[in-house]
């Protein structure tokens, strides 16, 4: 720090100078003039006109930009929702063209791929979706039973179960565990392979990334999904059945008869009709953010976030049209 009794400075002995020597020297008279009057002989004519190349002290002030306002952020943040939400669309059509191409021709894939995607994505799965759809029914059934009971109406516990699970438990039970365990998946791989350049060097070897990594999953989540929501079905059944006989001495003959009756064709094709687009979902999204990751393992871990977070929303919002249009 410059001592503040300086009152003179004398450049006469520089011998050369640089632009970072002239903000130097420019720093050091700024300093100096601040306690009073400040005497500096010049330099040599080649030097100061050097320094006044790079002199900056006559230059006006630049004022900081003003804080974008409400509407500006509000702008920013549609332009870039509506700019991601294109880029899933123009995904999701190429990830469609690409499946369609790959019922018939699947040259351009690894041998067994789907099978290996199928176990990945839902053989591993079941434990978690049977645990959590045996526990979901088992708390729905107890919290029925006690009304039902204090309404002498015991005997509809099956109806309420069935069609709550059928409807809308298990499909939406199911496709949140797959998005928080496959979609994360999903996007941390896809996300792995393009900061490893993997990616580009499958395209180096002519081969399209979306129809090599993204179409086998596509294949393999469209065929596990409904077995999984079937199997969620059967096991929140099984839950709610313990209560059935345990609380309200049901018998089974009653309890299965009524669980089937309730139970129509068009329940079986809506809920694995939107068990399907939920699988679309997760897999679009999640090897949406996947393409998009930038950087190295923070960008990973941000996409395979944002993977989950905007698969679970968007399968609520597709729940909800599924809710208003099958009623």
């Amino acid at each position: 720090m410059l001592h503040n009794r300086i009152s003179r400075l004398d450049f006469s002995g520089i011998e050369s100078i640089d632009s970072a020597g002239v903000a130097f020297l420019e720093e050091i008279i700024i300093d100096c003039s601040q306690e009073g009057e400040l005497s500096i002989i010049p330099p040599k004519p080649e030097i100061q006109a050097v320094m006044d190349t790079f002199r900056s002290l006559e230059l006006p002030e630049q004022k900081p930009s003003p804080e974008p306002g409400f509407f500006e952020n509000l702008g920013d943040s549609l332009v870039i929702r509506f700019s991601s939400f294109y880029n899933i669309l123009l995904l999701a059509s190429d990830i469609f063209f690409w499946s369609l191409v790959g019922i018939v021709d699947s040259k351009s894939q690894r041998k067994g791929a789907v099978i290996h995607q199928s176990q990945l994505l839902g053989s591993n799965a079941l434990p978690i979706v049977a645990l959590l759809s045996f526990i979901i029914g088992f708390i729905l059934s107890l919290q029925s039973a006690v009304q039902l009971r204090a309404f002498g109406a015991d005997i509809f516990l099956a109806d309420l179960l069935a069609v709550t699970m059928v409807r809308e438990m298990s499909p939406l039970i199911t496709a949140i565990i797959v998005a928080g365990r496959s979609g994360s998946a999903i996007a941390s791989e896809i996300g792995t392979m393009k900061v490893s350049e993997e990616l580009d060097a499958l395209k180096m070897m002519a081969l399209n990334p979306v129809r090599y990594v993204v179409v086998p999953k596509f294949h393999a989540i469209t065929l596990m999904m409904p077995l999984l929501v079937s199997f969620s079905i059967i096991m929140g059944g099984i839950g709610g059945a313990v209560i059935a006989f345990g609380y309200l001495d049901l018998s089974a003959t009653t309890f299965v008869a009524r669980s089937i009756d309730i139970i129509s064709l068009k329940d079986l094709i809506v809920t694995f009709s939107k068990s399907t687009v939920f699988a679309w979902l997760i897999v679009i999204i999640g090897s949406h953010y996947g393409f998009q990751v930038k950087g190295g393992a923070e960008g990973v871990g941000k996409a395979t976030t944002f993977a989950v977070v905007t698969s679970i929303f968007a399968i609520i919002i597709a729940d909800s049209l599924f809710s208003l249009l099958y009623l």
